[in-house]
């Protein structure tokens, strides 16, 4: 199952984040990946906007986690500067991913073969200047679940 957008402008990809943080439900584990600029960090700031999270939310590279709380919590992982996946097991990765709460990825398909197979997959693509396309894959049920609100709720919206 999966769903396939095309977002104009910066303000339509917070957009469609904060619509994917509505409805979210804990213990979700979203993966994003795409070149540089491709807008991962603006999707996971409308996530956060959408889990009512009213802290700024930026990209960790340098420290590779930020935690936030909101109507869930939210631990935003960036594995760009990962060598080997086996180093997030230090920090208590599997810890985060146990929790009840929202889990993102940054770059995510940089540690895959750690990863759990029941997750969000969202690739990122540049179109245009500002134009992206994104595609969100589910994997595994509460992915599914999320899915097919998601696209009740862009049938809606149309």
């Amino acid at each position: 199952m999966n769903i396939s957008k095309l977002l104009r402008n910066e303000e339509e990809t917070l957009e469609f984040g904060r619509m994917i943080g509505k409805n979210m439900e804990e213990g979700i584990l979203v993966c994003l990946n795409g070149d540089l600029g491709a807008g991962k960090t603006c999707l996971t700031k409308g996530i956060a906007q959408g889990l009512e999270i009213e802290e700024d939310v930026t990209s960790p590279t340098f420290i590779l986690v930020e935690e936030y709380e909101g109507r869930l919590p939210l631990y935003h992982f960036d594995v760009y500067r990962i060598d080997d996946p086996e180093e997030l097991y230090f920090i208590g990765f599997e810890e985060y991913l146990g929790k009840e709460a929202v889990v993102i990825i940054e770059w995510s398909s940089r540690i895959e073969e750690i990863l759990p197979i029941e997750r969000l997959d969202i690739d990122i693509s540049r179109t245009g200047e500002d134009e992206r396309e994104i595609t969100l894959s589910a994997v595994g049920e509460t992915a599914q679940a999320l899915l097919r609100r998601l696209k009740q709720t862009c049938s809606a919206q149309e």
